[in-house]
């Protein structure tokens, strides 16, 4: 298990550029739905992909495959290439211009190897609903960075453009799959809206306290292998309360545990909430279909109070965590996107309110536009509460799931000194800043 370091070197950017859609699209207004316009997703999300030298691709520059690629995709995704307005009552609305997506032409003086683990979140690249950079290494590898307007898609929608890139880059006629707006149709608020279901993930109580400034946070990446994973499970089975649980579940019990631990709160009677983001397509009753690119994902909260969550046995937060996986459905949906559209499209929790997103099923790192498998592909940074799990290979060639975090810096040793005790043995890998 070990923490991301940093690492510095120059880059070299030409001037931004708009990239539009290769052929004339709609021009035409489209509205978001009640799930997609939530004030929590009105942000830029940034992702970044590292792809190795190809000897088969010599002579071939990726930034000319992923910008005509890109061009060709607009067609189908052509929302992308429009701009967000605001409606009456705060819903957002895309207005279908056409402006395009801006893109970055870049080149890094420094070989991909030389990062070695260093391409482990987090990063800052510069920010339309798109915004693309391509950067060529020495060695001839390269890097793709995006930052993505959230209201416009979630990770499975993002995954599906960037399929679609990668098709058309590569010369297929159309994309394999076809996207999907009707914004309108799925995941919008009922007539009239009712909230049927508690939402503790939305949950409102006074500001977030100081320790949890953006500006002063820690941000790194632990790296889970699957021999801490199973010291995880050992630990669980030598406390006599063994439960059949997920790696996801073991994982962020695990995190959300020694995350509270370390923050410390003052008063050991405060509510402290985990929110699980998880994708609704498949779930029945709401028959989201295939290719709809919106974001479509609810996130159920786990509630304890700190005393309880800091001193019962990991098995008390997988049976939270559990629970709370298990208030998932279609009524719970239907009343999510209810109480978007009554307490006026209202952001999630922030205070004590720990918010995880696992794409490690969704594959990012095998997106492919003739390099291969990315080294790593997947959310650059994590916020001051949100943290996403990614698949990751590290330089010593061992398979396993990266972790972004935010952490005040007085409480870094202590977040390490809880990871170590979470195990029933010491961790097998060198924790490093």
């Amino acid at each position: 298990m070990a923490f991301s370091s940093t690492f510095a070197f120059s880059v070299k950017r030409c001037k931004p550029e708009l990239v539009v859609p290769a052929k004339p699209t709609p021009r035409e207004i489209k509205k978001l739905s009640d799930i997609d316009d939530q004030e929590g997703l009105w942000l830029q999300v940034p992702m970044v992909f590292f792809y190795k030298k190809n000897p088969s691709m010599k002579g071939i520059n990726p930034v000319e495959v992923i910008r005509e690629g890109l061009a060709k995709t607009l067609v189908y995704y052509y929302p992308f290439a429009g701009r967000i307005i605001e409606g009456d009552n705060r819903k957002l609305i895309v207005d279908c211009n056409g402006e395009g997506v801006l893109f970055v032409e870049a080149d890094a003086y420094i070989r991909l190897e030389q990062l070695r683990d260093n391409i482990l979140p987090p990063w800052i690249i510069g920010c339309p609903l798109l915004l693309i950079q391509v950067t060529r290494f020495i060695c001839g590898g390269f890097a793709l960075g995006i930052r993505l307007n959230h209201t416009m898609a979630d990770a499975y929608g993002m995954m599906q453009f960037l399929n679609a890139i990668s098709e058309l880059g590569k010369g297929e006629y159309a994309p394999s799959i076809s996207p999907v707006w009707q914004r309108d149709q799925y995941l919008n608020a009922r007539s009239p809206p009712r909230i049927t279901c508690i939402h503790h993930e939305f949950e409102q109580i006074p500001q977030s306290p100081d320790f949890m400034d953006s500006d002063k946070l820690i941000r790194a990446a632990i790296f889970f292998t699957p021999k801490d994973i199973q010291e995880l499970y050992n630990h669980l089975s030598s406390l006599g309360s063994f439960r059949r649980c997920s790696r996801f579940d073991l994982i962020t019990a695990c995190l959300w545990k020694c995350r509270t631990n370390a923050l410390n709160p003052s008063d050991p009677d405060e509510i402290v909430r985990l929110s699980i983001c998880i994708n609704v397509r498949g779930k029945p009753g709401l028959n989201v279909p295939t290719g709809y690119y919106g974001n479509a994902f609810v996130y159920p909260a786990a509630v304890s109070t700190a005393r309880n969550l800091c001193t019962a046995p990991l098995s008390y937060a997988v049976q939270l965590i559990q629970n709370a996986k298990a208030q998932m459905s279609e009524e719970y949906i239907k009343s999510v996107a209810d109480l978007m559209v009554i307490k006026k499209r209202p952001k999630y929790a922030t205070v004590w309110n720990f918010i995880v997103s696992d794409i490690t099923r969704l594959g990012f790192e095998k997106v492919d536009f003739g390099w291969g498998n990315a080294v790593y592909g997947g959310i650059a940074s994590a916020t001051s509460n949100i943290s996403f799990y990614t698949n990751f290979k590290n330089s010593m060639g061992e398979d396993g799931v990266v972790v972004s975090i935010c952490l005040p810096p007085l409480a870094v040793e202590k977040f390490k000194y809880e990871l170590e005790n979470t195990t029933s043995e010491p961790l097998q890998n060198e924790i490093f800043m």
